[in-house]
């Protein structure tokens, strides 16, 4: 342990355990270590199983199922480390849960991203470290710092290694589009839009016509976040249909939630390429899954924090 990591611990939810141990390898330090007991009426007990008195403690915990235990196992570990007197402590959320809900756009429903928020500083979270939030507005839910750091500069180094000459980045929907123009400056590639169409609250969109050149084109879908697929999957076929030559992803959280997994194989998507903010169960592994670490991203970010240094060069 340097002299400077002395005092930084690092905590793993049971969300994502294995991310945790990546970062600590990143950073040279031990995983903190800390237990948890299931009680007969499903009630959770954590302990804190080391000395974390005037430390800087980092908890890391991702928003995958079952979500609703994750959260809840987060929140008392926020608070067990507050009342062991840590000197401070950042709540690290790779993929932040209920980002989709962000506003009122329905009667009589919760702002459940901004409840998330309320809760980690009522349970001890002195700020937040997440990744690519689906609407950057939540930043503004906090009444603590948080940062916000973006998956889209490793996904870019990545691609980088291969032959793009004949590539064409492709926003997955209108409102997409603004990420996308990231991919495609870093790449200095072309960028086209396709205009999806969702109805009701099935979760599927249609996608109903495209904007740019993709005729004979490597067309390289990008999203923030692939769930049931349907966007993506959609979408890969509206493409090849329209005479591009072969499609591809690029997408920050594999969610892969319902039936995505199925759907990837039996689909004419040629590779997915996708982060760790979540696991992929080994269900759901498929050959045309390449799934890139961030835990380079987050430990540098978690010493940037510790230091004082700026988080924000991250970015550059």
């Amino acid at each position: 342990m340097t002299p400077l990591s002395s005092n930084l611990k690092v905590f793993s939810g049971s969300s994502h355990p294995r991310l945790a141990q990546e970062v600590c390898e990143q950073i040279g330090i031990p995983l903190g270590r800390a237990s948890t007991k299931r009680f007969s009426n499903e009630n959770l007990k954590i302990r804190i199983e080391e000395n974390v008195r005037e430390q800087d403690v980092f908890v890391v915990q991702t928003a995958c199922p079952p979500l609703s235990e994750h959260i809840v196992e987060l929140l008392i570990t926020l608070d067990a480390l507050r009342h062991a007197s840590a000197k401070r402590v950042t709540a690290v959320i790779p993929y932040f849960p209920y980002a989709r809900s962000d506003k009122k756009d329905e009667p009589r429903i919760s702002i459940s991203a901004r409840l998330m928020a309320d809760l980690l500083a009522t349970s001890g979270a002195d700020r937040v470290l997440t990744m690519d939030l689906h609407s950057p507005q939540i930043q503004g839910f906090f009444s603590i710092p948080a940062d916000q750091l973006t998956g889209v500069p490793a996904l870019c180094a990545r691609l980088k290694k291969d032959d793009l000459s004949n590539t064409v980045i492709v926003a997955a929907d209108v409102g997409e589009a603004k990420d996308a123009g990231r991919f495609a400056k870093r790449l200095e590639l072309p960028l086209a839009l396709i205009d999806k169409r969702r109805y009701g609250d099935d979760e599927n969109a249609k996608p109903a016509h495209v904007i740019g050149d993709i005729a004979g084109k490597d067309c390289l879908l990008v999203d923030d976040e692939i769930a049931t697929g349907g966007t993506l999957f959609n979408a890969t076929e509206f493409l090849l249909e329209r005479g591009a030559r072969s499609v591809s992803a690029a997408v920050v959280h594999p969610v892969l939630s319902g039936k995505a997994a199925e759907k990837l194989r039996a689909s004419r998507l040629k590779r997915l390429l996708v982060t760790n903010t979540l696991p992929i169960p080994i269900a759901s592994l498929s050959e045309k899954i390449e799934v890139l670490s961030l835990a380079p991203q987050l430990a540098t970010a978690i010493m940037h924090i510790h230091d004082g240094s700026s988080v924000s060069e991250l970015f550059t």
